[in-house]
């Protein structure tokens, strides 16, 4: 299952400018946060509670942000 993370992208370039930041910030690598990104690696809960914490998402916003699924 594939996940749009357009609105998360949006949300990291608002907060931290470039995704390389927010993945500093993360504490994971340039690399493991592209992965991510691009649903080759998913998103752990303490990853995304991380995330949410430090890109100020509402607790109702989160299904947009993190569980939109790809349209095909």
């Amino acid at each position: 299952m594939s996940y749009n993370y357009n609105k998360l992208r949006g949300r990291i370039v608002e907060k931290f400018r470039t995704q390389v930041e927010f993945a500093r910030e993360m504490g994971i690598s340039e690399r493991t946060m592209s992965l991510k990104m691009t649903n080759k690696m998913p998103f752990k809960q303490q990853e995304i509670s991380k995330a949410i914490e430090l890109l100020e998402i509402d607790e109702g916003e989160v299904q947009s942000y993190f569980f939109t699924q790809e349209v095909q």
